[in-house]
């Protein structure tokens, strides 16, 4: 079971971080992806990470600006999201499952957090 939290409203250039709660037997099995979902558009990916070396790899369009982190506890891993823009606005989700950019790749879901960013 997966539990995003930390969406809001914001202002262009603006930054939220992320939050996706899990159990550590989850994050140490899976690598855990961050995808968003704009209205009336797919589901895309933003980023992943790797539990055991901590590799990362992330979307052309948030590539140095996101970034993705996991406390050393295992429970948690955090999408800190710097300089906004409008088109980021979406719903985010945390999955776990493959090192993939693929939605298909991942087999468990968090609910999503809304992050809205205003012009």
């Amino acid at each position: 079971q997966l539990q995003a939290s930390g969406g809001g409203l914001v202002q262009a250039g603006g930054s939220l971080r992320l939050s996706c709660a899990g159990s550590g037997r989850t994050f140490r099995s899976y690598a855990v992806g961050w995808f968003r979902q704009a209205s009336g558009k797919e589901r895309e990916f933003v980023g992943v990470i790797t539990w055991t070396d901590v590799s990362t790899s992330y979307a052309d369009s948030v590539k140095g600006r996101f970034t993705i982190s996991r406390d050393n506890a295992g429970n948690t891993v955090y999408l800190q999201m710097n300089s906004l823009k409008p088109e980021d606005t979406a719903v985010y989700y945390c999955a776990a499952g493959a090192y993939s950019r693929a939605v298909t790749g991942y087999a468990y879901w968090g609910q999503g957090t809304q992050v809205t960013v205003s012009s």
